[in-house]
């Protein structure tokens, strides 16, 4: 389970450092620790949608022992409509997507509908033995266009080889994906200017690889993503959570681990990765 700790404590605590810049423009701010009231006056440490999900996924995980979409759905829904799964009370944070799709009982297929709704959730099936096919399956609860599928599929792919102690670059430089996927092998020589931190999820998992690349350690990467503005919480999140696979659990500062609210709820939700991979 610590590799799973620290994927999922890695990607809470870079959303919760994303969360009061996020939409600011780039250079118009710096973060450094955690802070808060932001662009969502709330106080420091809270977390979004991106860590709300992602637990709501990992907790139905625990409890059914396996991908169940239809335990999966009414967790996000439970999410959405009836308060379970927050950082406080308040819903103050979900993609316009996520809605749609969660009111209407159905994914949306649609290219507009690419933004980073499922990539911000998916890390927890990094822990399971599940097909390309079960994890677009998991991304198509809401966001169901191949771009965003695929999205998923790369992540979760690159997590794994992650957590098998594999090198990043050498990762990137042997992915297979398709044309609109091609600039994640040129990452290392991408100059700032040219990784954009929107919410568009081929931008959001661009910019958190590339954060992970031009770094050296959780802090360092975790904050490189922030500070690159716009969608600052799921950027933060996505790279916080191979960050934390990758510099372990110790590595997250343990001053930014202790702001971060309902932590009960967290350590609730994580579910033993030794029984799941014996399923």
């Amino acid at each position: 389970m610590n590799k799973l700790r620290a994927a999922v404590y890695g990607l809470v605590v870079g959303d919760a450092l994303g969360f009061p810049v996020e939409f600011k423009k780039r250079g118009s701010f710096y973060v450094e620790e955690m802070t808060g009231f932001g662009t969502y006056n709330q106080p420091p440490g809270t977390w979004s949608d991106d860590s709300s999900m992602t637990l709501a996924t990992c907790d139905s995980i625990r409890e059914m022992g396996r991908i169940d979409l239809d335990d999966l759905r009414r967790r996000f829904e439970n999410w959405l409509f009836h308060s379970a799964y927050r950082a406080g009370e308040s819903l103050f944070d979900y993609g316009r997507t996520t809605y749609e799709a969660l009111k209407g009982g159905c994914g949306i297929n649609d290219y507009q509908a690419n933004g980073n709704g499922s990539l911000m959730r998916i890390i927890p099936l990094a822990f399971l033995d599940v097909s390309d096919s079960e994890i677009e399956a998991v991304s198509a609860l809401t966001h169901a266009h191949p771009i965003s599928k695929e999205a998923c599929c790369i992540y979760i792919n690159i997590a794994r080889h992650l957590l098998a102690g594999q090198d990043l670059s050498a990762i990137l430089k042997g992915l297979e994906v398709s044309a609109p996927f091609a600039d994640l092998k040129n990452l290392e020589v991408l100059p700032e200017s040219q990784v954009s931190s929107s919410g568009f999820v081929i931008h959001t998992l661009q910019a958190s690889l590339w954060c992970l690349l031009q770094t050296s350690s959780f802090s360092e990467a975790v904050l490189r993503a922030v500070n690159l503005g716009d969608d600052s919480d799921t950027t933060g999140a996505v790279t916080g959570a191979l960050a934390g696979i990758v510099y372990g659990y110790e590595a997250i500062p343990k001053n930014w681990i202790a702001e971060l609210r309902n932590k009960e709820l967290i350590e609730r939700c994580l579910f033993d990765t030794n029984l799941m991979s014996h399923q």
